[in-house]
């Protein structure tokens, strides 16, 4: 395990607009208020022709990690949760996770490939003030790695 310490700073109640691409308007956001690193709950609808990184093609094999994608075929219902955290250049960079359900199924992925909003999507965002934390990019693994 590796841990740092942070402080909570602001809280931000957000609303997103229907069509909005969930991660690059909180990056975007971020930028625009100086936040640096933040922890975020959301919750509402994400659109037809989403897209999610739910799990490796791969299995266990874990030199690199091939991404699978998932493409949602419909509106589903979103419930998620992340983190926010600079790369390597300084820049916020979200990384957040949600469940996407739609009668009896659900799926479950990662959001960075692009999930549109439909309608709307309430976003609670904790900023984190006096972390070290750093989003850095690990070649073993192929992607980025939060360190603490």
């Amino acid at each position: 395990m590796k841990y740092s310490e942070a402080k909570q700073g602001r809280i931000f109640v957000i609303r997103l607009e229907d069509g909005d691409v969930i991660h690059e308007e909180i990056e975007k956001f971020a930028r625009e208020k100086g936040v640096k690193a933040a922890a975020l709950i959301l919750l509402g609808g994400a659109d037809e022709g989403s897209k999610l990184i739910a799990g490796p093609q791969n299995g266990r094999i874990t030199s690199p990690i091939l991404p699978l994608e998932c493409i949602l075929d419909n509106i589903h219902d979103v419930l998620g949760t992340g983190t926010l955290f600079p790369n390597e250049e300084g820049e916020p960079e979200l990384h957040t996770h949600i469940a996407c359900g739609r009668e009896k199924s659900t799926i479950t992925g990662c959001i960075r490939n692009g999930v549109k909003v439909w309608h709307l999507m309430e976003v609670i965002l904790f900023e984190l003030v006096d972390s070290t934390g750093v989003r850095a990019f690990e070649p073993k693994l192929g992607f980025k790695l939060l360190r603490p």
